[in-house]
């Protein structure tokens, strides 16, 4: 009895040290944290696309003749709008050569932005300068088409 509370409490302890581990790394509505994590901590082109949604796809202004689009596990595991919070959508930006010219990221950041489905926009150049970031107008007007699917453009809840 004892040994079998003992396992429990190990298990117990163990997990929530690893769920906080994994909060602890999300970023916030920060560009530079952001780009810290999905060049460093959690490389996105390690992540998946979109199941309806997948390699190089065509694109159009402003985002470049072609995307590429990761979601982060948060993302994928979300079933239905609205996505979870933590979802991390970026999309890589190519001219029709297929030269990367910006990086864009959507973050959804609990109690950021209600009024914008909580999401926390920004664009990089390839190198990681920050471009635009926060509650850019144009990314907000255009996503505002899909509020009903979380402002999410290129995946459909089902």
């Amino acid at each position: 009895m004892k040994k079998k509370l003992g396992i429990v409490v190990v298990v117990s302890m163990v997990l929530l040290f690893g769920v906080g581990i994994c909060f602890a790394e999300m970023p916030s509505a920060d560009p530079a944290a952001i780009w810290t994590y999905i060049s460093k901590t959690s490389p996105y082109h390690q992540w998946q696309n979109w199941p309806d949604h997948q390699g190089i796809q065509k694109g159009h202004s402003p985002h470049g003749m072609l995307h590429q689009v990761f979601v982060n596990q948060a993302g994928l595991s979300s079933a239905k709008p609205p996505a979870a919070y933590g979802t991390m959508i970026v999309k890589d930006n190519f001219n029709k050569k297929k030269e990367l010219k910006a990086i864009t990221a959507m973050v959804k950041v609990k109690g950021y932005n209600p009024a914008a489905g909580d999401w926390f926009w920004v664009k990089y150049s390839p190198t990681g300068k920050v471009d635009k970031a926060g509650k850019p107008q144009g990314c907000i007007g255009c996503h505002a088409a899909r509020e009903r699917n979380d402002f999410i453009l290129l995946h459909e809840f089902k």
